[in-house]
């Protein structure tokens, strides 16, 4: 007899086919039975059921109570307040509009990552020193495929600083950086640190407010990412060739300041208006509340005037003391939020625009704040 326990069928009908999954692969890595995989071809980004087992709509190992896809989900029923609460041991106040925590802007203080990172090397450094300081074992982030010229993105696991230097900066177009999990415990790590956007960066509390097992226990650090939205991969063929003349290998780096900036392997830079790029703006976007990345250790982007340096949100007690371990080894500086108050306002803002996207037929957590508020 089928158990009463809501299972991959809820979730495919309220989450995947309603325009709210936002393609984190949470659900997949958890899957102890092998039934769910991933689509990343043509635009999809989303999890899809494997018909050897009750079809796309269904699942006959939840049928039988396996419940492990809905504790995953980081945009299932009453997300927010669960992961608020296991987080943080409160929800929310009505004023904390980007989430729990304290803004204050940091940097890496090596030139190198300063340089070759992305908005003053602070991810980079910070991996650096969790895995040369017995903090984690392996973290998952975003890479390019191949030589990067393709600009296809890839999860990727990193493990030493080399590695972490060649997958610094920031790509765009999205990558469930989650698929990389089964890599890295292949290899051995227990923990594991989770580089990605708000989409992403819940999926850990998720899974630890409900209970998820082994991938939530191993899922020990979360390094969020600031992000209105991503775009489809074929941004960089109707857009930056077909108008701009800007072709897939000849881009060095991107970054988004209002505009698109592009640098270009022969030394040139370039700007494209961002509203010429909304139009390809990923489906899993359009309804994200979460544009300050709020359930993780520490959140980060380069908003505001500084270029080189990254506003950064610390969440936790965990990330507090990583911040302080760092400062005192001397591997970032640190000043405070408040001298680029341009850039709180704007972190302020663009996560009123994010939070109004969160439908009013869904839980209504997401919008529960007075989206009017500073």
């Amino acid at each position: 007899m089928a158990i009463d326990k809501p299972h991959w069928r809820e979730l495919f009908s309220e989450v995947v086919t309603s325009g709210s999954c936002t393609g984190c692969a949470a659900c997949v890595i958890v899957c102890p039975h092998d039934v769910l995989d991933y689509d990343d071809k043509n635009g999809a980004y989303k999890p899809f059921h494997l018909d050897i087992d009750g079809g796309k709509a269904d699942c006959t190992h939840g049928e039988k109570g396996c419940t492990l896809c809905t504790r995953a989900c980081p945009r299932f029923r009453n997300w927010e307040s669960e992961i608020d609460i296991r987080k943080f041991e409160r929800d929310r106040t009505d004023e904390e509009i980007f989430g729990i925590g304290d803004v204050l802007l940091a940097r890496s203080s090596d030139p190198f990552h300063v340089e070759n990172g992305q908005d003053g090397g602070f991810v980079s450094s910070l991996l650096i020193y969790a895995l040369e300081n017995d903090i984690i074992d392996a973290a998952l982030v975003s890479g390019l495929e191949g030589d990067g010229a393709t600009w296809q993105t890839e999860p990727r696991v990193v493990t030493t600083r080399d590695q972490v230097i060649e997958t610094a900066g920031s790509r765009y177009t999205y990558s469930a950086n989650l698929l990389a999990y089964a890599s890295a415990v292949e290899n051995g790590a227990e923990r594991i640190a989770l580089v990605g956007m708000g989409c992403m960066a819940s999926a850990p509390g998720a899974m630890q407010a409900r209970k998820a097992g082994k991938v939530a226990r191993r899922l020990s650090l979360t390094i969020g990412l600031l992000c209105s939205k991503t775009f489809d991969d074929k941004i960089f063929e109707e857009l930056f060739e077909a108008q701009y003349g800007l072709k897939r290998a000849d881009i060095k780096k991107i970054n988004i300041k209002g505009v698109f900036q592009i640098w270009t392997h022969d030394g040139n830079y370039h700007e494209v208006p961002l509203k010429e790029g909304h139009v390809f703006t990923r489906e899993g976007c359009k309804q994200c509340p979460d544009f300050a990345a709020e359930h993780a250790d520490i959140s980060t982007g380069g908003i505001g005037d500084f270029g080189d340096w990254t506003l950064v949100i610390v969440r936790t007690e965990q990330g507090r003391e990583l911040m302080e371990a760092m400062k005192r080894d001397g591997v970032i500086e640190t000043r405070p939020g408040d001298d680029d108050p341009g850039a709180v306002a704007l972190l302020h803002r663009l996560a009123r625009v994010s939070r109004k996207r969160w439908p009013e037929t869904a839980n209504p957590g997401p919008r529960r704040l007075p989206v009017t508020s500073a």
